[in-house]
């Protein structure tokens, strides 16, 4: 990057009134720019600091808390009933610091977003060790009894419960808490991604912090060059002013490590250079027929009425058929609902000259195209539906890249065949990640971060982020 756009810790360029980089403030000054702004957005802000340091931390665990009391005395009554269930009341304490120590409450401080999909094996785990210790303590001391089947329908209830729960809770927090507000220090590419997730991802609950906000509750520097003392200095400053403090790693796309470890004081960042093992793509295509199957038939109760409303609505074939490119570069047709008037493929050419795309992607936000029930059926995916087959057949995946057509993969730089190296996916990170509104860099570095790091628990993750993707319908066009 050069160096007039971004904060260039060993050179002459530091930080102006807004945050950027500028070339009258030396360097060593971004810990006092840092500082200034931190006391100067303290002023008047009395009614924050009545609550207490971190009140929006301790109001969130306190929401927590409260969703794993009622889900796990919810389970327990169910499933042992009134009479053996209040006692579990005395055990709810234990529960809760069981949580505790798993982490289930404080995760939400330390990480900078935080779903509650992330931590369904941790509350698995929590919903097994307190309900088989109830149902162990209600054998020995309630005369009734609790049997063992009893024992695995609470766990699942609770479990379900607690996960439900806690996504209400995490949303009545940002219905009632205010949004923190981060200064972002740097400019350039890298703070400018970091602004994009800002408002890609409402779950975030960030404002960028302005000279009309309240009190900075983040920092977030985003620099392609970083110092060491730099870092440790304005560290020490926001423990000091009570504000959370992050720093946008300036190694990107395949420079991202995989994993970092740590060798005494040292942080080791570490790089896959192997091959998705073979267990892992058996797992994967077990994984696509065991929910591929049930989909299919599943998705017959559907299928009819979207025919039905496709062909009450004007002439024109009911499914639609195009060649797109798959795994290793294999073609293969792909099935949807139509959701164009019939005749439109050969309108493409002269609302998209794809051989002048600047980049090897396009998506008409209003595409003149689409009918009125195809506006419904993108909104929700529904169009996407008989690609179930192509799911079941092998041509596609549950979880991977969307597949382009031959027009657009025939663009692709080198760079850009790493999107074929897996199946193309029925979702996947462009689905839970932005859909329509991320630019073609953004959806690159998603898919890349996926493909690198495949994994069984990573395609589950991005199906549990599906649904709720698909009903807020951001990008969906």
């Amino acid at each position: 990057m050069k160096e007039d756009q971004d904060h260039d810790f060993q050179s002459q360029s530091g930080l102006d009134a807004s945050g950027e980089p500028s070339a009258q403030q030396p360097a060593s000054d971004l810990a006092g720019f840092v500082e200034e702004r931190l006391a100067g957005s303290a002023d008047g802000v009395d009614a924050d600091a009545r609550r207490g340091r971190w009140w929006r931390d301790a109001r969130r665990r306190r929401y927590l808390v409260v969703a794993d009391s009622l889900a796990l005395t919810t389970a327990v009554l169910i499933c042992a009933g009134i009479e053996r269930g209040l006692w579990e009341f005395a055990f709810l304490p234990v529960a809760i610091l069981f949580a505790k120590i798993i982490g289930l409450y404080d995760r939400d401080h330390r990480e900078i977003r935080h779903l509650t999909v992330d931590e369904a094996p941790g509350l698995l785990v929590w919903a097994a060790a307190s309900v088989v210790a109830l149902g162990l303590l209600g054998r020995s001391f309630v005369p009734a009894g609790t049997n063992y089947a009893e024992i695995f329908q609470a766990l699942l209830i609770a479990f379900a419960l607690a996960f439900v729960f806690r996504a209400t809770g995490r949303a009545l927090w940002r219905l009632r808490t205010q949004s923190e507000q981060v200064l972002i220090v740097g400019r350039g590419d890298l703070a400018s991604a970091f602004r994009r997730k800002i408002t890609l991802f409402d779950d975030l609950h960030m404002s960028e912090h302005t000279e009309d906000s309240s009190r900075i509750d983040w920092v977030v520097i985003a620099s392609e060059r970083l110092d060491a003392q730099e870092i440790s200095e304005v560290s020490r400053l926001c423990r000091e002013h009570e504000a959370k403090f992050s720093v946008v790693s300036p190694l990107r796309g395949q420079a991202t490590p995989q994993e970092v470890s740590s060798l005494a004081e040292l942080s080791i960042f570490g790089y896959g250079t192997a091959d998705v093992s073979r267990s892992t793509l058996l797992l994967k295509r077990a994984l696509d027929l065991v929910v591929g199957i049930p989909l299919a038939i599943a998705s017959l109760l559907v299928a009819i009425p979207v025919a039905v409303a496709i062909r009450l609505e004007g002439p024109g074939p009911i499914l639609f058929r195009q060649e797109r490119v798959g795994l290793d570069r294999r073609v293969f047709t792909i099935w949807k609902f139509r959701t164009m008037r019939a005749g439109a493929a050969d309108e493409l050419a002269d609302l998209v000259p794809v051989e002048q795309l600047e980049d090897p992607m396009f998506k008409l936000r209003s595409d003149p195209r689409v009918t009125k029930v195809g506006r419904v059926l993108r909104r929700f995916s529904l169009d996407e539906i008989p690609q179930v087959w192509n799911l079941i057949k092998g041509d596609m995946s549950l979880v991977g890249p969307r597949p382009e057509e031959i027009a657009i993969v025939s663009r692709y730089s080198p760079e850009h065949m790493f999107r074929l190296s897996v199946k193309p996916g029925l979702t996947g990170p462009m689905q839970v990640y932005g859909r329509g509104e991320l630019t073609f860099p953004e959806r690159l570095a998603v898919e890349l971060d996926y493909v690198e790091r495949l994994s069984i628990g990573r395609d589950l993750r991005i199906i549990a982020l599906t649904p709720l993707a698909v009903i807020r319908g951001k990008g969906a066009f």
